[in-house]
């Protein structure tokens, strides 16, 4: 009887073994979907087009072909018309320890003039433009029960009274500004739309995550062709694709957790570049320096920022560090510290730049040119 329990408790104990030890191997990438507004909150409403009901579309069709991706996991902070509280849609992803979280609107403006897609990070402004859409977005409050107490400090009519970035997001900052990249690059390239840039905002959404975070405005219902695009199933499979294609490029790119690396693109319909309302040409701008030291191999590099702005890559501007280079072939500079074969001394460059006030810094890979995880290339080198 003795020994029959004994080995119950060794297979028990196997079996936690093994799953402490090849369970976060094989975890998922966790992504959190949050269509804006619900239920009693309309958002924006223009010529018959209704926000609630364009960012639940369309949050629907990304988490539909992200789960194509069998390494995927798709959380929703709402899956139908119901209105849910604005502090419990953070909540929704701390809780699930989600690795991103993307938020979907969509934009109007009294004049109803402006067009274009824009993606917002957290962080304070004083652009007029980028407070107004956060104001509106943050507004969302009062319609809660108990509003000024659970808000308590802020006033949804100044949302730059959101100041405060805590140390894990700061953390996370470089990490959604690529991914936020990687969403406007999509519209940009892939479907022509008018491209209004990745900003900063004081979202209350994004304020209380723990992980990367973004909020996508897809368009401006106000200006009636941009929502009559909005409106359409082909418009929002299209917008659905180009997120779901950067959301999995990023988990390419950041993601060591299970599965292949040879991630799946998301399958649909052939996207057809819209006519936009007008033609916009985009500025082309010629990276000054590759992303990489050497095309041969595998090279680490630190990066330390990410920015709209092109800076000298001279050490006054870069807290007296040196051997800086910066990617700007997307519509985010990246600045990188550093280059090297070993993953050893990247550590140390990694230490270096921390040491310089660049604390949510991290280490990159780059093989042949390209942009590959650090788990890879240290699988290959």
């Amino acid at each position: 009887m003795k020994e029959n329990t004994k080995s119950k408790l060794f297979f028990l104990l196997f079996i936690m073994f093994c799953t402490t030890t090849f369970g976060q191997d094989n975890a998922k990438f966790k992504v959190v979907l949050d269509p804006g507004h619900g239920g009693k909150d309309f958002g924006a409403i223009y010529h018959g087009f209704v926000e609630k009901n364009i960012a639940l579309n369309v949050a629907l069709k990304v988490g539909k072909l992200l789960e194509q991706d069998d390494n995927v996991q798709v959380i929703f902070t709402r899956k139908t018309d119901v209105f849910i509280e604005l502090t419990e849609r953070p909540n929704i992803a701390n809780k699930n320890d989600a690795d991103v979280f993307v938020s979907i609107h969509c934009n109007g403006e009294a004049k109803k003039a402006a067009f274009g897609t824009e993606t917002f990070i957290m962080g304070p402004t004083k652009n007029a433009s980028n407070l107004e859409v956060a104001r509106a977005e943050n507004s969302v409050i009062t319609l809660e029960k108990d509003y000024k107490v659970k808000y308590a400090g802020f006033d949804v009519n100044s949302p730059e009274t959101i100041i405060g970035i805590g140390i894990q997001q700061e953390a996370n900052i470089n990490q959604s500004i690529d991914l936020a990249s990687k969403v406007q690059d999509g519209f940009t390239n892939g479907l022509k739309r008018k491209n209004r840039g990745v900003k900063y905002a004081p979202f209350w959404v994004l304020h209380k995550t723990a992980m990367p975070s973004i909020l996508i405005e897809l368009g401006f219902l106000s200006y009636q062709q941009e929502g009559a695009f909005l409106n359409t199933d082909e418009g929002q499979d299209d917008m659905a694709k180009m997120i779901a294609k950067a959301i999995l490029s990023y988990k390419k790119e950041f993601f060591a957790g299970g599965g292949s690396n040879d991630t799946k693109e998301p399958v649909a319909a052939a996207v057809t570049p819209r006519q936009q309302p007008v033609e916009v040409k985009q500025p082309v701008e010629t990276p000054v320096a590759a992303a990489t030291a050497s095309n041969e191999g595998v090279v680490f590099k630190v990066q330390i920022s990410a920015s709209g702005r092109s800076l000298d890559t001279t050490p006054a501007n870069f807290k007296g560090l040196n051997n800086i280079t910066k990617d700007a072939s997307t519509s985010v500079i990246k600045y990188f510290y550093g280059a090297t074969s070993q993953y050893s001394e990247a550590k140390e460059l990694l230490e270096q730049a921390k040491a310089k006030g660049f604390t949510s810094a991290f280490v990159v890979a780059f093989r042949d040119g390209k942009k590959i995880t650090v788990q890879e290339a240290l699988s290959k080198n």
